[in-house]
């Protein structure tokens, strides 16, 4: 799949050109290569492309690819809804997850990471647009969060993520991207060990307005796989 290198190519390219635009520096933004409509085989171009940060919606697909392609170093990012009861077979597989949206989720995560014996990173997923379909906190609700989130102690908070409204445009889209940097600059009391260094929002339409206002990773998924037959 030569077309794969070649679109790959052409989103660094815009997501270089967006960060010299916003007075940063390439490397600053990671691409997340989201693979829940590409096969296995199609993840595996993108691996040989180059793309090892690849995103998965529903755990049970990062599951299947994960063991598909166990021989590649892959770091997996789950960046869909993650169930509890999914958590314990998820965790030994993930490099980051983007999408913790309550407090039972991440005390579930606290738990089964601490039978691991390990730390796991993870970005609180805020609902910025207040689309009800959506998870995620609440904006008004992330101070009292973190100080509760204190208590899972094997729970790295790294970020935030959010995406944009289902039903708005490129300017509240841009807006909401705004919206989620201003939330995270007003932010304080971090529990220890916590930080909010990423921001994960920005996909295929809107990723170059996401990076303008500070996106760290983009999880870009359909731009990748434009005129080729991914299944």
């Amino acid at each position: 799949m030569p077309r794969i290198a070649d679109n790959l190519a052409r989103i660094r390219d815009r997501i270089a050109a967006a960060a010299e635009r916003s007075g940063r520096e390439p490397e600053s933004v990671k691409l997340v290569a989201v693979t829940k409509s590409a096969s296995a085989r199609a993840a595996r171009e993108l691996a040989a492309a180059g793309c090892f940060d690849l995103g998965e919606g529903r755990p049970q697909d990062l599951w299947s690819k994960q063991a598909a392609l166990a021989d590649l170093p892959i770091r997996w990012h789950l960046i869909g809804h993650l169930q509890r009861n999914k958590v314990e077979r998820t965790l030994p597989l993930v490099f980051l997850i983007h999408s913790v949206d309550s407090l039972r989720l991440m005390q579930a995560i606290d738990a089964a990471a601490e039978s691991l014996g390990r730390q796991v990173p993870v970005l609180l997923e805020v609902n910025i647009s207040g689309d009800a379909a959506k998870h995620g906190f609440s904006p008004q609700e992330m101070p009292e969060r973190l100080a509760e989130a204190a208590e899972c102690r094997h729970v790295q908070i790294r970020g935030l993520m959010a995406m944009a409204g289902l039903e708005g445009d490129a300017t509240s889209a841009r807006r909401d991207f705004r919206n989620l940097r201003e939330l995270r600059d007003r932010l304080g009391g971090l529990p220890e060990g916590a930080r909010l260094d990423e921001l994960s929002m920005g996909m295929s339409g809107d990723f170059e307005a996401a990076i303008e206002e500070g996106a760290t990773f983009v999880r870009i998924g359909s731009a990748l796989f434009e005129g080729i037959d991914a299944g």
